[in-house]
């Protein structure tokens, strides 16, 4: 039981990640304009695997 709500809540933490990625694209474009990248990739990557390695 602990382990299905583990996986949901991190399911539900990888879909903000990703909505929030979304979010950011603006922002995103501008800053690697000026030569700095902002490390929303990671952070989807991260929580992808965590996902994955818990999910049934």
């Amino acid at each position: 039981m602990i382990e299905r709500a583990l996986a949901a809540t991190l399911f539900a933490l990888y879909q903000v990640t990703i909505a929030m990625g979304i979010a950011l694209l603006p922002l995103a474009l501008i800053t690697r304009r000026f030569g700095f990248t902002l490390p929303v990739d990671r952070l989807v990557d991260a929580t992808e695997r965590a996902y994955e390695h818990t999910a049934p």
